[in-house]
């Protein structure tokens, strides 16, 4: 492919109640139109009320489909930015797939890991690119540390701690398991390059301030290798935007060292006369999202993967379990899936 990629942003619904969360409005279409390898081509909505898309319409000065269906009838779009409602997300993909559109979806994937491994498989079997947007391990400390972790700069690794904390915003419904949980889950499989054989979780229970309690995931990993998982959304703090993460860490030991890395780095501390805010310095994740997403579609060479999402949805089933059971809980395992996601 040669020129810039065609993109039609679809949908803009997400996790939790009708007009909540609206990733395409927040983060998608602005990293969009100010990329120059990308041209938003046009937007449409994918089931839910069409007055977030008609106003993207008119602030990006192009058209406005009035069903994701109108939208892939029409020529000339490369690339699906899809954030259609979580209800109707595998669907909607479905859809895009099989109408032969290379597609940059919003996480989670689906609903259900199996779900998630339909799409992947529906992905492969049409040879058409399906990006799942777990971008925080793409950031520029987590992809170094994944490096030096994969050379063997600290030895053969034996445990992960992992903390990542927001503050305010709007819980999603039933916990952050799936919603927020789902990045550092995404980050440890990354960084490991191990499966998951057990899962124990624990926390999460409502607090009266607002948000959830942390949720604790204890990972047990093939080779003997054990992760901790910190992860939660904190009542809201006056310095902080809402939903932005206060803590987002790592660390990594092995047999002959220890890796610390802070995935908030770089950023510097913006001071008024309000209170302080932390501002990032580098690129951000949302930016090497779209790195990976452009070389996979102008490529053909993926970086990040559906199975993937599959198999970080599978670890986060059995956790779900755990909550419920109050019991140590094993992931779902598939061989095909498996084999695909650890390649």
């Amino acid at each position: 492919m040669t020129g810039r990629v065609r993109v039609l942003a679809a949908g803009f619904g997400g996790i939790g109640v009708p007009g909540g969360q609206d990733h395409q409005t927040d983060m998608y279409l602005p990293a969009l139109a100010a990329d120059p390898r990308f041209e938003v081509a046009g937007v449409a909505t994918a089931g839910e009320d069409p007055g977030r898309a008609r106003a993207a319409a008119e602030r990006y000065g192009v058209v406005c489909h009035e069903s994701l269906d109108a939208a892939l009838r029409a020529d000339g779009v490369d690339l699906v930015c899809l954030a259609a409602p979580y209800e109707t997300r595998t669907e909607a993909i479905t859809a895009v797939l099989e109408a032969g559109r290379h597609v940059l979806a919003d996480k989670p994937l689906a609903p259900a890991a199996a779900d998630a491994a339909r799409l992947a498989a529906l992905a492969d079997e049409t040879g058409v690119v399906l990006v799942p947007a777990h971008h925080q391990r793409l950031g520029g400390v987590l992809r170094s540390v994944r490096g030096a972790v994969r050379a063997g700069r600290i030895g053969l690794p034996w445990n992960v701690q992992a903390d990542l904390l927001v503050a305010g915003g709007e819980p999603a419904p039933g916990g952050e398991l799936a919603n927020l949980a789902l990045h550092p889950v995404d980050v440890v499989l990354a960084l490991l390059g191990l499966p998951v054989t057990r899962v124990y979780a624990c926390g999460g229970a409502a607090v009266p301030e607002g948000g959830h309690a942390p949720v604790t995931l204890l990972l047990d990993h093939e080779r003997g290798v054990r992760s901790t998982i910190v992860c939660g959304r904190l009542p809201a703090l006056r310095d902080v935007p809402p939903s932005a993460p206060v803590v987002h860490r790592y660390r990594i030991s092995g047999s002959h060292g220890v890796v610390l890395a802070d995935a908030l780095k770089p950023a510097a501390d913006l001071h008024t006369t309000t209170g302080r805010t932390p501002v990032g310095t580098g690129r951000d994740t949302l930016a090497h999202l779209l790195d990976a997403t452009w070389t996979a579609v102008t490529t053909g060479s993926a970086e990040l993967t559906a199975w993937d999402a599959v198999r970080t949805g599978l670890v986060l089933e059995a956790a779900a379990e755990s909550l419920r059971t109050g019991r140590p809980a094993e992931p779902a395992r598939d061989g095909e899936h498996a084999e695909r996601s650890e390649g």
